[in-house]
């Protein structure tokens, strides 16, 4: 029997820990946004519209990062305090990739290092 790769990531509009279940090990990495502050304020003075489509792409290329991650794993736990895992799950449902691996999200608040791992490894102890 093979044995199911398991991830969990927590995350905001900003950052992701993902954190691998898969393992004794429990492996964590972060994912950060390419925020700019300095391209935001630059983006301001050129109009809004402008500052809205740098926001939308570097959006995008956090989901894509976090999309191929997410990829190598058969199930799935997004959860945070913000509706960034919502947006992500919505596209993941949207890809026909990633019909066979299960994906649900959770909403929780800030959580600490301990905290996520703790709430990674209960969840997949129940599911």
């Amino acid at each position: 029997m093979i044995k199911a790769k398991k991830i969990g990531i927590w995350m905001d509009h900003s950052t992701a820990h993902c954190m691998n279940a898969s393992t004794d090990l429990f492996e964590i990495t972060k994912i950060t946004s390419e925020n700019s502050n300095r391209m935001n304020e630059n983006a301001m003075n050129q109009g809004e519209k402008r500052m809205h489509a740098i926001e939308q792409n570097q959006q995008a290329k956090y989901f894509s990062k976090l999309t191929d991650i997410t990829k190598e794993y058969n199930e799935v736990v997004l959860f945070g305090p913000t509706d960034a895992k919502v947006e992500l799950f919505n596209e993941l449902r949207a890809n026909h990739h990633f019909d066979t691996i299960k994906i649900e999200f959770k909403n929780t608040d800030k959580m600490t290092e301990n905290q996520r791992i703790a709430f990674v490894k209960d969840y997949f102890i129940k599911h």
